[in-house]
């Protein structure tokens, strides 16, 4: 895991969801998460089963945001859920060993490291800017990397407000991976702007 960690927006238009989408693959785009915060269950049923169709014609995983019965159903590459060692815990009994659990930690390296003895396969960390998209406080330090690098032994995500100029000094603090969805979706150029952020990880 390392690079450009793409997150979905909440769009009801697949079509243009796909095209996008495809364009930050082409840009270079590590990982898809799916997410999709207002969708119906069988618009997110459509929506994830096409893009687990792309992200495979592109060799990259599909994440699936809280929803596990979903990920279940089209045995999706992984999922992710809020920090809590409950909740990590639970979805490693539930997905097995082989699936990606990825879990939002905040600002707080307790839950980090919660998340990993409860088996999460990876963290994520923020708001670190603001965001136009997630609404949380924006409270998450940047020296929390290098704290984590010494206690944490998982890739770290970092999230909120990325842009390429934002999230360059967090990947030099130690950060595997820089998650987008502003950015990325909202770019006049999208696989333009995908490259430019995964080209941080070259």
């Amino acid at each position: 895991m390392n690079g450009l960690y793409l997150v979905t927006p909440d769009w009801d238009d697949t079509e243009r969801l796909l095209h996008v989408t495809e364009q930050a693959l082409l840009g270079g785009a590590a990982l898809v998460q799916y997410r999709h915060k207002t969708a119906t269950a069988a618009q997110r049923l459509e929506q994830a089963t096409a893009l687990l169709a792309l992200c495979r014609r592109h060799a990259r995983p599909l994440i699936i945001n809280d929803h596990a019965d979903l990920c279940i159903a089209l045995d999706a590459d992984g999922l992710h859920v809020g920090g809590t060692d409950a909740s990590v815990a639970q979805m490693r009994a539930l997905l097995g060993p082989d699936k990606l659990i990825g879990a939002s930690c905040y600002g707080d390296l307790q839950l980090a490291l919660s998340a990993q003895r409860s088996g999460a396969s990876y963290i994520a960390f923020g708001g670190f800017y603001p965001s136009r998209v997630k609404q949380y406080p924006v409270t998450t330090a940047p020296d929390i990397l290098a704290q984590a690098r010494a206690v944490i032994d998982l890739p770290v995500v970092v999230i909120g407000g990325m842009t390429v100029d934002n999230a360059r000094p967090l990947v030099a603090l130690g950060a595997q991976m820089v998650a987008a969805i502003s950015s990325v979706y909202g770019a006049d150029a999208p696989q333009l702007a995908a490259r430019e952020i995964a080209t941080l990880f070259d």
